[in-house]
């Protein structure tokens, strides 16, 4: 599976704790990022993660085009709920429900989706993609 990871800057310790909870999972499928929380996660819990464009806005219209052709599986994007979402990330999720793509944007989704991940739940986007 190719997992997108992110999060707003106020958020990214908890992506952080979250990465390091479920590091054996997330492990096991190819990680993407934009560049600057790549690193960061690669730092702080050893995870290859895939990074992007250094833009963060540029980043998430990256990310839109590759949802759009279904060549990511899922986005875990921990927001900031206090602050209105870029007109960016909204086009993410924009592709991700046109696409069926799963889109967690707190801790408690994300949970959710890392462990229906490793159940297998989400094994029907491989045969989607042939």
């Amino acid at each position: 599976m190719k997992i997108v990871l992110m999060a707003d800057n106020s958020k990214n310790e908890l992506l952080v704790n979250f990465c390091i909870a479920y590091r054996p999972l997330l492990s096991k499928h190819q990680l993407i990022s934009v560049y600057n929380t790549g690193k960061l996660l690669k730092s702080a819990v050893d995870l290859e993660v895939s990074g992007l464009s250094v833009d963060y806005e540029s980043g998430f219209e990256q990310l839109a085009s590759r949802a759009e052709y279904n060549e990511i599986d899922c986005v875990i994007y921990i927001r900031d709920g206090r602050n209105d979402p870029l007109h960016s990330t909204t086009e993410l999720l924009k592709v991700c429900d046109l696409n069926n793509i799963p889109y967690a944007t707190n801790i408690a989704t994300a949970e959710t989706l890392i462990l229906a991940i490793d159940r297998g739940d989400l094994d029907w986007r491989e045969w989607i993609k042939g």
